[in-house]
């Protein structure tokens, strides 16, 4: 089978996920997809262009290779709600964002199919980003989880109204420690973009699962508006290369922050 995920082994304690870079559809399941299933639209798109410093900074970098459709790599295998009395988009997602059916009138993605999935895309990206933590915590005697991400700034259906440019997650405190969010907050705080912390998005399954501060594991999501960066949020996604250079150079310095971070 193709290779779910890529990952680069950096030596600083950071490590950069991006689950829901990833484009391909096995084409068994693509066959059986609607038009709104087959382009991928919720896609975070060219979110992997905006962190391609992370490598050069010494992060080490775990990307998704197939799309969100096939399974969420952000939500546990339990397929809990994240956000109680909101939409969820699901484990194995039946629709999109906007609320467009991903499969053929008629077609069900069974609980057996649902399983499959999980231990042949969730299962080997999860037990990577794990033993990756492992490996930077048993070198630095604490690790760091940035988990990047980027969405429409606005998808009704989902949320009111804009999201703010940038939406930093830490569980409400509970993944990371207060002073190394402080530090990423500052530099932040120096770009032009508006922000929310712990606001529309606290942290997804990856931010929330992993982060342990008093173990040692500290875990942030950053949610992008693709506004800021995109010449239009509607397909074919085309990356706004001005506002991209603009950003990546944020997000540099923010993964700078927190590389150099240590705990007290």
């Amino acid at each position: 089978m193709t290779a779910v995920f890529d990952l680069h082994q950096g030596e600083g304690p950071v490590l950069v996920a991006m689950p829901h870079v990833g484009t391909k559809l096995p084409a068994e399941i693509a066959a059986r997809m609607t038009p709104p299933g087959q382009a991928v639209t919720d896609t975070d798109w060219h979110v992997d262009v905006l962190y391609r410093t992370a490598a050069s900074l010494g992060c080490s970098v775990l990307t998704a290779r197939f799309s969100r459709y096939v399974v969420d790599l952000n939500r546990g295998p339990d397929d809990g709600a994240l956000y109680p009395g909101r939409p969820s988009t699901g484990l194995v997602p039946l629709l999109s964002f906007d609320g467009d059916p991903l499969y053929a009138e008629g077609d069900r993605v069974t609980d057996e199919e649902i399983k499959a999935r999980v231990a042949a895309y969730w299962r080997p990206y999860h037990d990577a980003l794990g033993a990756e933590l492992q490996r930077l915590h048993s070198k630095w005697g604490f690790a760091i989880l940035w988990d990047g991400h980027s969405i429409r700034s606005q998808v009704p259906r989902l949320f009111e109204g804009r999201l703010p440019d940038l939406n930093f997650g830490t569980h409400d405190g509970a993944a990371c420690a207060p002073e190394l969010i402080a530090r990423v907050l500052e530099v932040a705080a120096q770009a032009d973009y508006s922000r929310a912390f712990n606001g529309r998005f606290k942290g997804g399954y990856t931010t929330r699962h992993y982060g342990d501060p008093a173990h040692g594991i500290h875990a942030i999501q950053l949610e992008k508006a693709q506004a800021i960066y995109l010449e239009t949020e509607e397909a074919p996604f085309a990356l706004d290369e001005a506002k991209a250079a603009r950003l990546s150079v944020l997000i540099g310095r923010m993964l700078e922050a927190a590389q150099s971070w240590r705990p007290a």
